[in-house]
């Protein structure tokens, strides 16, 4: 090793005294012209605006990048072949395109052009033009995330802010795409119209849950942000002389590179706090004072690399403490159009197009350099790493936090013999996530050396109860921040040991639902058969027990339902005459936590509204008017629910702009301090119900379910009401009573007699003419049996029984 170490020192002081090429394997990537294959540019060639160099990396697919100089190259295999500059149709008619600002988001590349926003979609080569934008903007910004298959990376990754850079705060126009570029709306900074100054830019800032704001005024940045509790001051301030070019550095830690070609400025908060890069043995820390001029500028999760005019390249590595930068070597032979990226850990590839006379498409020159090699030379005098190990699961992974959850994990180190490191635990956003750290001595390794297990406890700030409530984000507003662990003041000897960093979302976690107990079923009880229920179970609804819509319009006719038993299953068992809640579970990952006790509403998702509440406002003990599913709004959708963890206001807060007037309306929300129930009608039949928790301290989630229940014993009601019935019964009574005695009384009286003449003359009467219509029946039977020669008079009068049958007739 120390042969070695001698070689390389020997071959540098060798290479320095002849202006040789660095040490580095350079060669030129020339394809397809040895075959005379002649390539045309075709469309408007276009052209970087700024005077210096850059190359653009797609965050997630390392061989697709753009390369921004005197010509624009896209590549989509890591410059690995010649290509014709970078053009754009002339269809889309811009004059001289000139380009300020490029990034790519997720399948696309955005790039401004002559102050419109262009995409191009490059797995179909189309080009096409954002709408919604409607003034000149000079920069498009994107921060990346690379988690496949995580919500919140989806949404980074379409997550753009577009803006002129320069123009004054209360009349420059700042637009805001939620879908990847395609689409922008206007986007307003809260209290961007009472701000001073010129804008320097704005980001998502997303390791510290803000919109973040640059601030130019009277040659001084500083940052603003848009959320608690950063938005009720602005960042330190800093010197801003020229316009900054600012790069977030992947990862998703928190560092800005705030860089012109003669200002290099550091952030490792997200603009909270910003500081000068330090060079190396140099005690002014200002990087202009050393009349260096940046030509160039690349940087990963952990690395930084600077080319300058003056040949002179320079490497460090971003620190929480300070970032420190040294010179590795000068020569005279870099190219002007230069460029550099990072191929891996501690591989710098410094990349040139050249032009060739022959062809249009341009040649690629590369250089190689090993850093970790050349830093291994005496010459440079950097102390030997001091950590032999340093691993953890934290690489390439998202962790959740929900309200009211924390979350474990573990790192090993293994320091090198006598050396006794500092590791440092830290969190991009304090103000949301806490935690508690224990370094303690875990085991030996094979060759003897110590290897420690650091444990840490993580838990939203607010929960821990060590810090003033005005330093805390908001409770109910989700955040994300990424926990990191270093070696203070690591040597740059250390390329290989890379800081464990993750992302950690203090928000919904997907992997949680909620389920509504069903122990006893209209299944288990015979009361619905299952069989009958799974072959498109059909049911009618009458109209005068739903309204449609949800709204108050009576419905005009009968409303025929499908019973989805794939969803629902069998429905559970109530009786109607018990009030009833019902008994909701929380499961994670397929296991059951706990019963729900949180606030929650339910609603009929047919409309029936044979239902009400066992409570009112007043029971309840509400201080304030509740809300109800009329005033939060109706359902437009099965699938929308306008009453959720964000919407709800709890009426047990004193609000004085919305006092208890109605202390007798129902109490619509169940379960939390309450003891609501749902009352039942006199009906039976099925209910289906919507229910969402709303309690915005319970989990971040939506968590909402459908279930079913049905409602049975109750018998038809009566035409009449019992009450009506009971007192016909009792009045009934009391007159027949009443009749019995007062009737004899009234016959034996004057009136009583001159009564009962009347009724026995009316009965006389009565008799004589049934008698008479008798004989008159029975005198036109005789006529018409002896017109059929029937029977004699004198048989007819021995057998009375035929007469009386011929009357009949």
């Amino acid at each position: 090793m120390l042969i070695w170490d001698l070689v390389v020192f020997l071959t540098l002081q060798l290479w320095s005294l002849m202006g040789a090429q660095p040490a580095c394997r350079s060669h030129t990537v020339r394809t397809g012209k040895v075959f005379n294959v002649v390539q045309t540019v075709t469309g408007d060639v276009l052209r970087f605006a700024f005077p210096f160099t850059m190359l653009i990396r797609h965050p997630c697919d390392k061989k697709l990048a753009l390369y921004l100089g005197k010509h624009l190259f896209f590549t989509r295999n890591n410059f690995e072949s010649s290509m014709l500059p970078f053009t754009i149709p002339q269809s889309m008619a811009v004059g001289t395109p000139e380009v300020t600002s490029a990034f790519f988001s997720g399948e696309v590349l955005l790039l401004v052009v002559n102050h419109k926003i262009y995409t191009y979609e490059y797995s179909y080569n189309v080009w096409g033009i954002s709408s919604g934008v409607d003034r000149p903007v000079s920069h498009v910004h994107v921060d990346s995330c690379c988690l496949e298959e995580v919500q919140f990376c989806l949404e980074m990754n379409n997550d753009v802010f577009a803006y002129m850079r320069g123009e004054p705060l209360s009349q420059t126009r700042i637009y805001h795409s939620s879908n990847g570029g395609y689409n922008f709306e206007e986007f307003i900074f809260p209290g961007q119209k009472e701000l001073t100054g010129t804008l320097g830019g704005i980001f998502h800032l997303h390791s510290l849950s803000q919109v973040g704001m640059l601030i130019i005024e009277n040659e001084k940045g500083m940052f603003a942000y848009s959320d608690h509790p950063l938005n009720r001051s602005l960042g330190l301030v800093f010197d801003y002389k020229t316009p900054l070019e600012i790069l977030c550095v992947p990862g998703q830690r928190g560092f800005l590179i705030l860089w012109s070609q003669s200002s290099l400025l550091v952030s490792p908060n997200s603009g909270q706090i910003i500081d000068y890069v330090k060079l190396q043995g140099n005690t002014v820390s200002s990087w202009s004072a050393d009349n260096i001029t940046i030509y160039t500028i690349t940087t990963n999760e952990n690395e930084l690399a600077i080319l300058t005019r003056e040949d002179e390249l320079y490497y460090g590595s971003h620190g929480y403490l300070q970032t420190t930068v040294m010179k590795l070597f000068e020569q005279r032979t870099w190219l002007e159009d230069a460029t550099m990226t990072f191929e891996g850990p501690g591989i710098l590839n410094i990349l040139t197009p050249v032009s060739d006379p022959q062809f249009q498409a341009f040649d690629f020159q590369k250089c190689f350099l090993n850093l970790q090699t050349l830093l291994r030379s005496p010459a440079f005098h950097i102390p030997k790493c001091n950590v032999e190990l340093l691993q953890g699961p934290l690489e390439d992974h998202l962790y959740t936090i929900d309200m009211n959850s924390n979350l474990e994990l573990s790192a090993f180190m293994v320091p090198q013999p006598g050396t006794f490191p500092v590791l440092l635990v830290m969190v991009s956003n304090p103000h949301s996530l806490g935690f508690q750290a224990i370094l303690y001595e875990y085991e030996n390794t094979l060759d003897g050396n110590i290897k420690f297990k650091l444990d840490i406890e993580l838990k939203q700030q607010h929960h821990w109860g060590r810090s003033d409530p005005n330093f805390t984000s908001s409770l109910k507003r989700p955040t994300v921040s990424s926990l990191t662990i270093d070696i203070a003041n690591k040597p740059l000897s250390c390329v290989d040991l890379k800081p464990l960093s993750t992302l950690i979302s203090v928000g919904c976690d997907t992997k949680k639902k909620i389920v509504v107990q069903n122990k006893i079923s209209a299944c288990s009880k015979g009361l619905l058969d299952a069989v009958e229920l799974q072959n498109n179970y059909q049911y009618i609804i009458e109209k005068k027990y739903y309204r449609p819509r949800f709204s108050n319009q009576k419905a005009t006719s009968d409303l025929l339902v499908i019973y989805p038993y794939k969803e629902l299953g069998c429905p559970r068992l109530v009786y109607y005459d018990t009030p009833w809640k019902p008994v909701m579970e929380l499961w994670l990952d397929g296991e059951l936590q706990h019963v729900v006790d949180a606030e929650y509403v339910l609603r009929e998702v047919n409309g029936v509204f044979t239902y009400s509440y066992s409570l009112t406002a007043g029971s309840a003990g509400c201080v304030s008017q509740p809300q109800n599913w009329t005033t939060v709004g109706t359902l437009g959708e099965r699938t929308i629910n306008p009453w959720n963890r964000e919407t709800y206001v709890s009426c047990h807060n004193l609000d004085e702009n919305n006092p208890l007037r109605w202390p007798d309306v129902q109490y619509q929300i169940l379960g939390g301090p309450t003891d609501n129930k749902l009352v039942f009608e006199q009906r039976n039949g099925i209910y289906i119900f919507f229910i969402s928790i709303v309690d915005p301290y319970f989990s971040y989630c939506h968590l909402e379910t459908t279930f079913s229940i049905y409602v049975y014993g109750a018998y038809p009601l009566p035409l009449l009401q019992p009450v009506v019935v009971i007192m016909g019964l009792i009045t009934s009574t009391l007159l027949a009573v009443w009749l019995a005695y007062f009737i004899p009384k009234q016959l034996e009286t004057e009136k009583g007699h001159h009564f009962q003449d009347f009724w026995s003359s009316v009965c006389r009467r009565t008799a004589r003419i049934c008698t008479c219509q008798w004989l008159w029946r029975w005198q036109r039977a005789r006529k018409i049996q002896a017109a059929t020669k029937g029977p004699t008079e004198d048989s007819q009068r021995q057998d009375p029984q035929i007469a009386h049958a011929l009357v009949s007739k």
